[in-house]
């Protein structure tokens, strides 16, 4: 692990899509990485390729998906949070 100083030179934006199984959070971060990927560069993964299994054929799908972002003037982090009624408090 790197002991170098982390210097924030930009705005740091963070993102998180919570909701129910289905309800298209998953879909919803893999338009926003695309739509980041062709403005600004680098690379983004297909929903299916995010998703591989849908949530409620599952029994828990703990999975999250955290993707970071640097624009010219912002930094982004977006987590994917899981659907299912297990991993959300109320």
């Amino acid at each position: 692990m790197s002991k170098e100083k982390f210097e924030r030179t930009k705005p740091h934006v963070n993102v998180g899509t919570i909701g129910h199984v289905d309800h298209g959070k998953t879909t919803l971060t893999a338009a926003i990485t695309t739509v980041l990927a062709k403005t600004y560069g680098g690379s983004a993964r297909a929903f299916d390729q995010i998703d591989n299994a849908p949530e409620e054929k599952l029994v828990v799908s703990p999975s999250t998906l955290l993707t970071l972002n640097m624009t010219p003037r912002l930094a982004t982090t977006h987590v994917d949070c899981p659907g299912h009624a297990d991993y959300v408090k109320t």
